[in-house]
Protein backbone atom coordinates (compact mmCIF):
# COMPACT_ATOMS: atom_id res chain seq x y z
CA UNK A 1 0.00 0.00 0.00
CA UNK A 2 1.62 3.58 -1.02
CA UNK A 3 2.20 5.62 1.71
CA UNK A 4 0.40 9.42 1.87
CA UNK A 5 3.33 11.19 1.05
CA UNK A 6 3.89 8.77 -2.28
CA UNK A 7 0.17 9.60 -3.55
CA UNK A 8 0.86 13.38 -3.07
CA UNK A 9 4.39 13.13 -4.87
CA UNK A 10 2.56 11.91 -7.65
CA UNK A 11 -0.09 13.62 -7.88
CA UNK A 12 2.15 17.07 -7.96
CA UNK A 13 5.11 15.38 -10.08
CA UNK A 14 2.08 14.59 -12.85
CA UNK A 15 0.60 17.79 -12.57
CA UNK A 16 3.70 20.14 -12.91
CA UNK A 17 5.22 17.25 -15.58
CA UNK A 18 1.69 17.48 -17.49
CA UNK A 19 1.26 21.41 -17.81
CA UNK A 20 4.86 22.05 -18.67
CA UNK A 21 4.29 18.93 -21.11
CA UNK A 22 0.98 20.40 -22.46
CA UNK A 23 1.31 24.13 -22.96
CA UNK A 24 4.43 23.04 -24.81
CA UNK A 25 3.01 20.35 -26.93
CA UNK A 26 0.20 23.37 -27.58
CA UNK A 27 2.54 25.95 -28.04
CA UNK A 28 4.80 23.69 -30.90
CA UNK A 29 1.64 22.97 -32.54
CA UNK A 30 0.73 26.93 -32.17
CA UNK A 31 -2.56 26.62 -30.51
CA UNK A 32 -0.70 27.91 -27.73
CA UNK A 33 0.20 31.67 -27.49
CA UNK A 34 1.87 33.96 -24.53
CA UNK A 35 -1.75 35.97 -23.61
CA UNK A 36 -4.59 33.64 -22.77
CA UNK A 37 -6.26 36.95 -23.62
CA UNK A 38 -5.79 37.02 -27.51
CA UNK A 39 -6.10 33.03 -28.09
CA UNK A 40 -9.82 32.21 -29.11
CA UNK A 41 -11.98 30.26 -26.80
CA UNK A 42 -11.60 26.73 -28.83
CA UNK A 43 -7.47 26.98 -28.28
CA UNK A 44 -7.79 27.68 -24.77
CA UNK A 45 -10.18 24.90 -24.93
CA UNK A 46 -7.37 22.53 -26.44
CA UNK A 47 -4.60 23.95 -24.36
CA UNK A 48 -6.51 22.96 -21.13
CA UNK A 49 -7.49 19.22 -22.53
CA UNK A 50 -3.59 19.11 -23.48
CA UNK A 51 -2.77 19.86 -19.98
CA UNK A 52 -5.14 17.40 -18.70
CA UNK A 53 -4.42 14.48 -20.47
CA UNK A 54 -0.82 15.26 -20.13
CA UNK A 55 -1.47 15.14 -16.51
CA UNK A 56 -3.16 12.12 -16.54
CA UNK A 57 -0.49 10.36 -18.52
CA UNK A 58 2.44 10.91 -16.37
CA UNK A 59 0.59 10.61 -12.63
CA UNK A 60 -0.47 7.03 -14.61
CA UNK A 61 3.10 6.01 -15.59
CA UNK A 62 4.71 7.44 -12.20
CA UNK A 63 1.61 5.27 -10.29
CA UNK A 64 2.56 2.08 -12.16
CA UNK A 65 6.37 2.83 -11.97
CA UNK A 66 5.72 2.71 -7.77
CA UNK A 67 3.39 -0.44 -7.98
CA UNK A 68 6.14 -2.15 -9.88
CA UNK A 69 8.87 -1.10 -7.22
CA UNK A 70 6.66 -1.73 -4.66
CA UNK A 71 5.94 -4.99 -5.78
CA UNK A 72 10.06 -5.93 -6.25
CA UNK A 73 10.55 -5.37 -2.82
CA UNK A 74 10.71 -7.89 -0.77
Amino acid sequence: MAALLEILNIIALGILAGTGTGLLIGFLARKQTRDWASMERRDILISLALVAVCSAVFMAAMAWYLYVYRAAQP
